[in-house]
């Protein structure tokens, strides 16, 4: 298997002091510098404004396509998929540091909210991906599908967790396979991460996909 090897990280200019300071809460689960400064990049290219959707070459701010092997991109590439990080780890601080802040910190009052989203792919060796339906498409299309969970009440709203579909091709048994899950079944799944991890809401807010589907409901009722 082709491995990238690690870049050097040069230094680069520092990122805005609120967006420093909130990366900072995260330095203890990196354990090499050239992470914590890729992580900074990262959090920096997917939150500052910018003109292009957010592909590796435009975090990186390089060319589309060909940007793709400069030395900026190669090294959110090897901090994205090879570096040894815990993605778990990183998100559940992040959710730790939503709690614990009062203006973001969850209460009764809110929903979570179950929605998918999908991305278009080419090929077919990415993980997860097969013609399916994909919603900001709206038709059926080579892509990704991932349902995921947000808190959420009048004035903010945030992620919880996100998990991937992965269609019945990838599966020896097809849709019969024990570890095949239908979209409804990983919902489910959702709503009982965010009640094992103490997350309050009053209601739980979904599309007709999963407000029809009587697997789903019969798994709230239950619930």
């Amino acid at each position: 298997m082709l491995r990238i090897k690690e870049p050097a990280m040069p230094t680069h200019p520092p990122i805005p002091a609120p967006l420093e300071a909130y990366a900072a809460q995260f330095d203890d689960l990196f354990t090499r510098s050239q992470q914590r400064t890729a992580f900074r990049q990262y959090l920096a290219g997917l939150l500052l404004p910018a003109e292009r959707s957010k592909t590796l070459t435009a975090l990186a701010n390089t060319e589309p396509v060909v940007g793709a092997q400069a030395p900026t991109a190669q090294r959110l590439q090897w901090f994205l998929s090879e570096s040894t990080w815990e993605a778990s780890a990183v998100t559940r601080r992040r959710l730790d540091v939503l709690q614990a802040d009062p203006g973001t910190a969850p209460h009764p009052g809110g929903v979570l909210i179950i929605d998918e989203t999908g991305d278009r792919k080419d090929g077919d060796q990415t993980a997860h991906v097969a013609r399916q339906y994909l919603g900001n498409r709206g038709k059926i299309e080579n892509g990704v599908v991932s349902v995921g969970s947000l808190w959420a009440d009048a004035g903010i709203y945030y992620p919880l967790a996100t998990e991937p579909y992965t269609p019945e091709r990838w599966f020896a048994g097809g849709k019969a396979d024990p570890a095949f899950r239908t979209k409804p079944q990983i919902a489910l799944e959702l709503v009982d991460q965010a009640i094992a991890q103490d997350w309050p809401f009053r209601a739980v807010v979904a599309d007709c996909l999963y407000g029809e589907h009587r697997g789903f409901i019969r798994g709230l009722t239950q619930r």
